[in-house]
């Protein structure tokens, strides 16, 4: 049987970083084992549904290069993907359940239940509720239905099939959590749309899901899943649940705090393909030595990892049952060095161009330095220095404008430095850049930069740095002689003369 596996969010606002992390497990699993995976839009909570969040959900996925196989936008045998699109399904599967007698009608008010938890709370009960409305007749509940009153359906926890104990392919063996749950689980709200806990499991049903692959806060509730595929006579898929994702000071992450929304990352310029790498190293563990011939090393929390990279070495036996922390300095080192890397080929290069050129024109629009060419001499005149292409026109700001010597980092350069030494730097590279043997290459310019500064008696880091004020206005940089070949003869003599008229 063909793998088949679900990325299941809620439409209550942007897809946050663990929500990617969960469906690039899915997609990698999918991938390595030759199945398919769909995206599932769970939209049953109206009161909670934002506006254009299935649209942010989807462009997420679309900009990591995680493409489902099936869901909206890619029909499908399976569809259709929106939850409340399929509400005649859940209402026949909780038609089963009542006509079993696993599950009855409550046709309590919110302020009975709201008194009846007080009460039950008061006399050190764990309960829930006090299960009033399972002791009315077949013929009492159909009255109060004829008569228009609202009801709710609940599972009749006191009628439970023997089943199998419950089993995670991240966490293993599970203990009985039952005594977590509310007593008598809400099935049907009193508005004719299912809970999370029947529609999922009438959804991994029905649409054939082989592996169920989700956050660890959905583990607690796994126990009542369970009870329904008994219930139900249903057989069970494989679950895999997700260990939670830690902000750097140990707290959750979640949507409501931390800096967690995919778009942003996006918006700010961070590689897909690293966001991915980023992801999938936290929590990587080791593989369990029983669960295969040979025993597998976790890949460094910073080891670089293309897709074909994850795909052939993930498998859940991998990850950890550990809580991790997502730390932003990993993501700049592995952002940093992927980036270096792409810039080692043409190819890789030229890309990074076409990619760096919207954030050059939107910072400089009026600079006529942005054209492909040039884009890629300055970038890898930082490479090692860029953490991320939006870096380019802040650290490399006087690539594309002229310096500002106004600023207060250029002044207090300029006040550490001799006038005298000043003057008689610039004006004698000046000099002898304008003779017509100077080779604009980097190689022919640094030694230029050698005999020029041994004329000049002055240590390196002063020479460097009347250069560095001169040329660029900024304290750090690229080398004098990187500078130099990227800005191009004319430029760096005109910068070398107004520096000091």
């Amino acid at each position: 049987m063909a793998t088949l596996l679900r990325f299941a969010p809620s439409p209550t606002g942007a897809l946050h970083l663990g929500g990617l992390r969960t469906a690039l497990y899915n997609y990698l699993y999918a991938k390595r084992t030759g199945g398919k995976w769909i995206l599932r839009i769970e939209d049953t909570d109206r009161a909670r549904a934002v506006p254009g969040a299935v649209w942010g959900i989807q462009n997420a996925l679309q900009w990591a290069g995680l493409d489902y196989d099936h869901g909206p936008g890619k029909p499908g045998s399976h569809g259709p993907y929106f939850q409340s699109e399929r509400l005649d399904l859940y209402h026949s599967y909780a038609h089963k359940l009542l006509d079993s007698g696993h599950a009855y009608r409550c046709f309590c008010s919110a302020d009975k239940l709201a008194a009846t938890r007080e009460k039950l709370a008061r006399t050190g009960s764990n309960s829930t509720y006090d299960k009033s409305c399972l002791h009315l007749t077949e013929e009492e509940a159909t009255r109060k239905v004829r008569a228009g009153e609202k009801f709710i359906v609940r599972l009749n926890d006191g009628k439970l099939p023997v089943r199998p104990s419950g089993y995670d392919l991240v966490f293993k063996n599970l203990k009985d959590a039952h005594a977590s749950l509310p007593t008598d689980p809400v099935l049907l709200k009193s508005d004719s749309f299912p809970t999370y806990h029947l529609a999922s499991v009438v959804d991994d049903y029905e649409m054939g899901i082989t592996h169920v692959v989700r956050g660890e806060e959905w583990l607690p509730s796994l126990p009542l899943h369970l009870d329904l595929y008994a219930c139900l006579n249903l057989p069970m898929p494989q679950f895999a649940h997700l260990p939670i994702l830690l902000n750097p000071d140990g707290t959750k992450m979640s949507k409501r705090k931390g800096d967690v929304d995919v778009l942003d990352y996006q918006k700010r310029g961070w590689e897909p393909s690293v966001i991915l790498n980023w992801l999938a190293l936290a929590g990587w563990g080791v593989q369990d030595a029983s669960s295969s011939s040979s025993f597998k090393q976790a890949p460094d929390s910073t080891t670089l990892m293309s897709m074909e990279d994850m795909i052939k070495n993930f498998d859940f036996s991998v990850l950890t049952h550990r809580r991790s922390v997502l730390d932003p300095a990993k993501l700049e080192f592995l952002n940093k060095h992927h980036l270096m890397r792409l810039m080692t080929t043409p190819d890789g290069l030229r890309k990074l161009a076409e990619r760096a050129h919207s954030y050059v024109n939107v910072a400089y629009p009026l600079s006529p330095y942005s054209e492909f060419q040039y884009l890629e001499k300055v970038i890898f005149a930082l490479q090692g220095r860029i953490s991320k292409l939006s870096d380019i026109p802040t650290l490399g700001s006087f690539f594309f404008v002229e310096p500002d010597y106004t600023s207060h980092e250029a002044q207090k350069m300029r006040q550490l430095l001799s006038s005298d030494n000043y003057s008689a730097v610039v004006q004698s590279l000046g000099a002898r850049l304008r003779t017509s043997g100077v080779s604009w290459d980097i190689a022919a310019l640094s030694e230029v930069l050698h005999d020029e500064n041994a004329k000049s008696s002055l240590k390196q880091k002063e020479y460097m740095t009347i250069l560095r004020h001169a040329l660029t206005g900024m304290k750090t940089g690229p080398s004098v002689a990187d500078t130099m070949y990227v800005l191009g003869p004319a430029r760096t003599i005109a910068r070398l003369q107004a520096s000091h008229p």
